[in-house]
């Protein structure tokens, strides 16, 4: 899944970078497309609205960069959007030092043997398809 999704996302950004300027109009191409691979993604309906409503307001209020170019800077906001929306921050998985406990389930006791065929009564067993 992550990986179409960064495709995708490789494809709308070099479509992005090959342009000197940005109008409104590619900005507003560009969230589309995102919109739509994130939902193809199955990303939910309202975190995608939030998060493109996100994008949107800090690409068109944003003082554009010295050293980005506006691809660059919309790049960017969409980039530092994604971790904020991820969870942001690292978190350290910690694993126990020794095993875990031993747990017993009363009243399950399961017993490996294999099935015994049914008995039938003289006379009433059915006849094999093959013969």
């Amino acid at each position: 899944m992550f990986e179409t999704l960064s495709d995708r996302f490789d494809g709308i950004f070099a479509r992005l970078r090959g342009k000197g300027k940005l109008s409104d109009a590619d900005v507003d191409e560009v969230l589309r497309e995102i919109r739509i691979a994130l939902l193809e993604a199955d990303v939910n309906l309202a975190v995608v609205k939030g998060f493109i409503a996100r994008v949107r307001e800090r690409s068109v209020g944003e003082e554009l960069s010295g050293a980005l170019n506006p691809a660059q800077q919309v790049i960017k906001i969409v980039h530092s959007e994604l971790i904020e929306i991820l969870g942001g921050e690292t978190f350290k998985v910690s694993f126990a030092s020794s095993r875990p406990p031993w747990c017993s389930w009363p009243g399950c006791r399961v017993r490996a043997r294999p099935p015994t065929p049914p008995s039938w009564p003289a006379g009433s067993r059915p006849r094999d398809a093959t013969r």
